[in-house]
């Protein structure tokens, strides 16, 4: 019961695969569950009372979890102490940031997985306590439910085909389970195999897979399909915004080159195509403000709500988007006007961003024109001005602003006069040689995100891509009093090599972006000249002119598709960065890497052997419970034996599969006297030793506790019993148990060593049995396609055999 427990519960965490990127997950959660099922399984073994075997499991979810993550700062290893709970508030909190501020597939960071392993350890629990001592095994499914509802909610594709199949397999594995291993008597049938209880269980089964495939058809919500395997449950309506920091990471690592996009420009250099402004910042996460009430239709004619100087460079871009699918719409800075688009588009006077309101940027062709300051350094260091002209939430900042974020910026800063000294001087110490750009130190060391306590980690760690240079520079202009904001787009690619005739122009050349380009880049506002774009993050995008004076010690780099930007090969983390993402926070990642590893291989082989050794662990325990003599209270409060009721029906049962283990299956039509003589006359019983040898008397005393087992079930069965008659003998009143094993003996002793050991390891009686339970649903679903076939064909020959035939 608890492998089919551990077996549907992992099952249904399949369905997880997209919402968590990879599967390093995985192998935390098979532990968690494996380790709480076998808790389980043992105190259920050992008679301890249900309640206490329910507390006992959560007891081992919490120290299997404690080992897991928490190792270094537990009490030998995995005892919770005081250091455990700080650093169980930092996962919570970084699980939340994840939670909050993340789309799908989110990294496996630390704590996203340590929430993810609880919420599997608790079902697990949860799906155990309605099977075995609640006696609900049906019930139990809404457990599974429960896993399979959260993909649901986030994966566009749905739960997913994988998942919902293992759950179902294990949700049947659990329904035949509770017949033949589930000690509540309520759950038994007469029949010894439980067919009727199994047929019961599948249809229990089938309607709800009927239930859970055509229910939602009626529920508002879904999307694309039936739950949970083509559809998407989205109770909060179709989104219409994204979080581009977020999704920017995904599109790095995943180097497709999907999304393309074209553009023709008459700048005498490519340009950054800017898609969305993050300017709202709780602590948590940036986030796009959309201004709802302040927005404008219609991108025809634009104008900033802040001022601008007189002299602008005016250029003319040319896009076409291709697939790229998206509500905001990439443009070049700072557009005056929008030309060709098709659909309904509002623009935000704060930002100049442009939103579509009823359609998106796929299959679009349309022309910018738009007028950028004439910036020069010397333009920018002199004004130093406080900004007026813009709304303060450019500036505001969260409360929980760390101080490792809060002494950088004040020492980065030490020593520069205005704005764009200190702006400068941000920029010059991201791009310094202290920092490495790397897309995986992030995920590995748990901080790929853009909180509060995500920059923290940055900070300290040194080693991130663009979301985070991005960041840390927009919130370090602020605590110096900048106004800053972050621009989400893309970088500006790489020529074509074709031209494209416009109007007016000369013919303008051609360049190219896609997932690749994808980039974040902070802009700051300087009062009189308007925003102004800095690149922060090292080998990545273009320096601007007025910004490369003092650019970081080995240069910006214009290959932006450098070979060395790739997922596979980018800059390593510092090796005291990176942790793995089920490590705790503190731990060297060499020694948290190699110690995991230790777990993990110890893990897999200590399941490998449960699993193997569980058709003997099992057929061990079912002839235990047969052969285990009843008890009846007595006087004094004290037990003695019973009158053996069904004791002789449940010793032929383990005589009938102790013969089929060695070679000796019983027939359904001969009766138990003629199946005592076959096997009796079988080689398996009566081997070629002679008689007088020891071993020919050993296999007489198999003979007659044979024939002994053979009587009582006769007489059980076929004349009611009224206790042992006194003129039993003395072998028949011997226990159950010791005739059973003078035959086991003999069996043993007459067959050879392979038979043997399939007999213990691999026993035929159990393995067919557990075939069965597997082929039953496809078995049930073929009679249902026989019967009516049956009944086709008989209305076919109704049908014809009405018909009058004439010559």
């Amino acid at each position: 019961m608890s492998a089919a427990i551990a077996v549907a519960v992992l099952g249904a965490s399949l369905s997880l695969n997209g919402v968590f990127r990879g599967w390093a997950w995985l192998v935390p959660a098979i532990t968690t569950v494996f380790v709480v099922g076998l808790t389980l399984a043992v105190l259920r073994a050992l008679r301890v009372h249900p309640v206490l075997t329910t507390l006992g499991g959560l007891l081992a979810l919490v120290f299997i979890l404690d080992f897991t993550f928490f190792r270094p700062e537990s009490i030998a290893g995995f005892i919770p102490s005081g250091a455990t709970l700080d650093t169980l508030g930092q996962f919570l909190k970084r699980a939340g940031e994840t939670v909050v501020s993340e789309t799908a597939p989110v990294s496996p960071n630390a704590g996203i997985v340590f929430v993810a392993c609880t919420a599997l350890g608790l079902v697990a629990v949860l799906v155990d306590t309605l099977a075995v001592p609640l006696g609900l095994p049906a019930t139990s499914g809404l457990g599974l439910l429960v896993v399979l509802v959260f993909p649901a909610t986030i994966k566009p594709q749905g739960g997913g085909l994988p998942g919902f199949l293992a759950a179902a397999v294990g949700f049947i594995l659990i329904l035949g389970c509770s017949q033949w291993f589930a000690p509540d008597s309520r759950l038994q049938t007469d029949n010894a195999h439980g067919t009727g209880q199994l047929k019961r269980s599948m249809v229990i089964g089938g309607v709800a897979l009927a239930l859970g495939l055509l229910l939602p058809l009626a529920v508002p919500g879904f999307e694309r399909g039936t739950f949970p395997v083509g559809s998407r449950l989205n109770p909060w309506g179709v989104s219409n915004g994204l979080n581009p920091m977020i999704t920017l990471g995904n599109s790095l690592r995943n180097p497709t080159g999907d999304g393309s996009i074209t553009y023709a420009t008459s700048s005498t250099a490519p340009v950054y195509l800017r898609s969305v402004t993050i300017d709202k910042f709780d602590g948590d996460t940036w986030a796009p403000d959309d201004r709802e009430a302040s927005r404008r239709i219609g991108p025809g004619r634009m104008a900033p709500d802040y001022p601008l100087p007189s002299e602008l460079v005016r250029q003319v871009t040319v896009v076409d988007t291709g697939q790229f699918t998206s509500p905001y719409l990439p443009v070049p800075y700072a557009p005056t006007a929008v030309n060709g688009l098709g659909g309904r588009w509002s623009w935000d006077p704060a930002t100049l961003s442009i939103r579509g309101e009823d359609g998106t940027t796929r299959s679009q062709q349309y022309t910018v024109y738009s007028a950028l300051p004439a910036l020069t350094s010397a333009t920018l260091s002199q004004d130093n001005a406080k900004p007026t002209s813009i709304s303060q939430d450019f500036i505001q900042l969260p409360s929980n602003v760390p101080d490792i974020v809060k002494n950088t910026a004040k020492t980065v800063t030490a020593g520069a006069n205005g704005n764009y000294a200190k702006a400068m001087a941000i920029q010059d110490y991201l791009r310094s040689s202290q920092f490495s750009y790397s897309l995986q130190a992030p995920v590995q060391g748990g901080y790929d995100g853009n909180g509060m306590s995500v920059l923290a980690d940055f900070l300290q760690q040194k080693s991130g891509y663009c979301v985070h240079f991005a960041s840390a520079m927009a919130v370090m202009a602020r605590l110096e009093g900048i106004p800053s904001r972050i621009a989400v787009g893309y970088a500006p690619g790489h020529a074509t090599g074709a031209t494209v005739a416009v109007a007016g122009q000369e013919p303008l050349p051609e360049y190219q972006v896609d997932a690749r380009d994808a980039h974040a880049w902070p802009e700051l506002y300087f009062e009189g000249v308007g925003w102004v774009a800095f690149e922060p993050t090292p080998s990545r995008g273009v320096v601007p002119p007025y910004a490369s004076e003092a650019a970081a010690a080995g240069g910006p780099s214009t290959n932006l598709h450098d070979e060395n930007l790739t997922p596979g090969s980018s800059t390593p983390a510092p090796s005291t960065g990176a942790v793995p993402p089920v490590a705790g926070p503190g731990v060297g990642s060499g020694t948290a890497s190699g110690s995991a590893t230790i777990l993990y291989v110890t893990a897999a082989a200590l399941l490998l052997a449960v699993l193997a050794a569980s058709p003997r662990l099992v057929r061990s325990g079912i002839r235990a419970r047969r052969l285990r003599p009843a008890t009846q209270p007595g006087s004094g409060g004290t037990t003695g034996p019973a009158p053996p009721r069904d004791g002789p029906v449940l010793a032929w049962a383990e005589l009938q599969d102790l013969a089929t283990d060695y070679g000796v299956p019983p027939v359904p039509s001969e009766t138990p006297r003629h199946f005592a003589a076959r096997l009796s006359s079988s080689v398996a019983l009566r081997g070629p030793a002679a008689a007088a040898s020891p071993s020919g008397a050993a296999d007489d005393a198999g003979q007659h506790a044979l024939a002994s087992l053979t009587g009582d079930f006769e007489r059980q069965r076929y004349g009611p019993p009224a206790g042992i008659p006194a003129n039993t003998t003395a072998e028949e009143a011997n226990p159950a148990g010791d005739r059973i094993a003078a035959v086991r003996a003999a069996f043993r002793r007459n067959a050879s060593w392979f038979a043997v050991f399939r007999a213990d390891w691999f026993p035929p009686s159990l393995m067919s049995r557990w075939f069965q339970l597997l082929w039953s649903p496809f078995r049930w679903l073929g009679g249902i396609s026989s019967a009516a076939a049956r009944r086709a064909a008989a209305f076919v020959q109704r049908l014809f055999g009405s018909i009058r035939w004439r010559r």
